[in-house]
């Protein structure tokens, strides 16, 4: 019987695209093995991903999408976490994975279920099953360092994380204020805390972890994941970091391309090498108007040539904020004159760019990102260092690493409220660039993008991980 691996994602594009990715890889190794990735559709932008799934099966015809059925979500209050209902569109398509695996079964021998952290609630429909569970955990090491001592964390206080204001001592990582933990676990009285917690007892039980990121970038946890300190009342399972995974694509297949990107691009030839600082900051990440206004004058006062993607600023209803968005009006949004005052020195583009894209251009020298893991590995892989300016999920958690561990981006200082004034984006934008110690950062992101390259060439870390993920297959 020709064998199969299941892939789950969860909905959202972002974790599609790294699930995609996972599959090109796996068939990279094993052309004959059968690829199958279960799409649940999201309670947000519903249609979102069909554009890139259509993309998708036309040019990899070994990989095969299931459409779930779409679940009816019960009426519920104001939405706090998109993540809420993520996990109530998972949790309501059980039935709909049962079946989709029965399906499959009857044609394949499904070596491996392989789910996204956020689809747990998955593992005992595998397992019911006898289908080994695998999780795909398309944050870092360090991040699943974080949540396999959640538990231990969790018993060793009464309070939230955010109350404690104190240094979180995690097995391989250098200490973590409690207020940056992943935004979801901040709050220990909250549903979705009590989901990622319960989420996180599941990952010691797993067949194994595979994970979007490379042993050099990652040493000292990956160190400390291996020895066990993570989970100290139990096994931890085989680790498998078989990253990057960077998918060099258009989110946007099938839709128009925003205005002015080819112009930017052109703009962006004209352009000294090394250069010009892009500021992105992922689908979700959006600025209220006041705070578009300060990173206007910041990069006027900086002096610094610069590629900025605007988007419209939030709504005040979550699930009205994460749809798709009309394409905003740059005049009113930022300061009178800015853009003929900077017209020589920089560009704005409207909504969107393709990241990829401008991160590997010439022209670009820095980078002022949300920290989103596949924005800092794009970064990784292109040689561009980072100024850290996180603003939701794991992005804080992330600073700490990309700043105080890894030391390829400065951090983007905020007051309390979260609020960042102008003064602090001149000042972050002009380190970056002009600095002795962005020098010292650019130098380290380079020697990384080096080790990127290298975990990925036959023979390398990540390569052997990936051989060792099908030999445990064939031990099943």
């Amino acid at each position: 019987m020709e064998e199969a691996v299941v892939l789950y994602p969860s909905p959202p594009i972002g974790h599609v695209i790294a699930m995609v990715e996972l599959g090109k890889l796996l068939l990279t190794h094993q052309p004959s093995i059968s690829v199958h990735i279960l799409i649940a559709t999201p309670p947000y932008q519903a249609d979102s991903t069909a554009p890139y799934i259509a993309a998708v099966s036309s040019t990899v015809t070994s990989i095969v999408f299931h459409k779930l059925p779409k679940v009816i979500l019960p009426p519920s209050p104001t939405v706090t976490h998109h993540e809420s209902l993520t996990f109530e569109v998972l949790r309501l398509n059980n039935p709909n994975v049962l079946q989709a695996l029965l399906s499959i079964s009857k044609d394949y021998k499904v070596r491996a279920f392989i789910m996204d952290f956020f689809c747990t609630v998955a593992f005992q429909v595998a397992s019911g099953l006898n289908i080994p569970p695998y999780f795909f955990f398309t944050s870092g090491v360090s991040c699943l360092s974080s949540f396999l001592y959640l538990p231990t964390l969790h018993n060793k206080t009464t309070k939230s994380f955010k109350e404690l204001k104190v240094l979180l001592n995690i097995p391989g990582l250098p200490p973590v204020p409690s207020a940056d933990m992943p935004k979801p676990v901040l709050d220990r009285n909250d549903e979705v805390y009590e989901i990622f917690l319960n989420n996180s007892t599941y990952l010691p039980k797993a067949a194994g972890i595979i994970i979007n990121s490379f042993e050099s970038l990652e040493s000292r946890a990956m160190e400390a994941l291996s020895h066990g300190l993570c989970v100290p009342n139990g096994p931890t399972p085989p680790l498998y970091c078989i990253g990057p995974l960077i998918a060099d694509i258009d989110r946007r297949s099938g839709v128009n391309s925003c205005d002015g990107v080819p112009d930017c691009l052109l703009w962006l030839d004209k352009q000294p090498s090394k250069s010009v600082v892009f500021l992105c900051f992922g689908s979700l990440g959006l600025f209220s108007v006041q705070q578009l206004k300060e990173i206007a004058v910041g990069l006027e006062r900086s002096g610094q040539r610069f590629l900025w993607v605007v988007r419209n600023p939030p709504s005040e209803n979550l699930s009205v904020a994460i749809k798709e968005q009309a394409e905003p009006d740059l005049e009113a949004l930022l300061p009178m004159g800015f853009l003929d005052r900077t017209r020589d020195m920089g560009k704005v583009v409207k909504s969107w760019a393709p990241q990829v894209t401008m991160l590997n251009h010439e022209s670009i020298g820095g980078f002022v990102t949300h920290c989103g893991w596949n924005s800092v590995l794009e970064s990784v892989c292109s040689g561009v260092p980072m100024v850290a300016w996180p603003l939701y999920a794991e992005q804080r958690f992330n600073r700490v690493l990309l700043v105080q561990e890894m030391k390829i981006a400065l951090p983007m200082v905020e007051s309390e409220t979260g609020f960042v004034d102008s003064s602090e984006v001149e000042k972050g934008v002009r380190e970056l660039m002009e600095s002795e110690q962005g020098k010292l950062i650019r130098e380290r992101t380079i020697a990384m993008e080096h080790d990127a390259m290298a975990a990925m060439r036959e023979g390398g870390s990540s390569r052997l991980a990936l051989a060792k993920l099908f030999e445990s297959w064939k031990k099943g």
